[in-house]
């Protein structure tokens, strides 16, 4: 099973993470060093369904579809706005601010999260 979901045309850049962790032991062991943590995705598509992933960078340095096992943060957003950060026409700072990031438990590992997202934009064609 991929980690694409058609309903949410944004979910294409947890493939792309993935396949960036995936590539190179040494990028995979050094978002490791950097995230240290769980984060969990939950995203609310147009017709208001949610779904969840999530990026481990704890352990394994895997992503995969759930909000893993005891996520150290948590973030829900629109698919439209998850799409917008990835690909670097949003601010995630910004969105927060605004509402339309909302973020459970470690903010601060949250911040860490951009970089990652980074590995994304290179990949990912949303």
């Amino acid at each position: 099973m991929g980690l694409k979901n058609d309903k949410f045309p944004s979910s294409a850049a947890f493939e792309a993470i993935n396949s960036a962790l995936q590539s190179s032991e040494a990028d995979r062991k050094d978002a490791i060093k950097q995230g240290n943590a769980v984060f969990a995705f939950t995203l609310k598509n147009k017709a208001g369904e949610t779904e969840s992933w999530h990026i481990d960078l704890k352990e394994k340095g895997t992503v995969g579809s759930g909000t893993g096992n005891k996520p150290t943060v948590t973030l829900s957003l629109s698919d439209e706005d998850f799409g917008k950060l990835v690909s670097g026409q949003a601010n995630a700072q910004r969105l927060f601010m605004s509402g339309k990031l909302k973020i459970k438990g470690d903010v601060m590992k949250a911040t860490k999260m951009q970089p990652i997202l980074g590995k994304a934009q290179t990949k990912a064609k949303l």
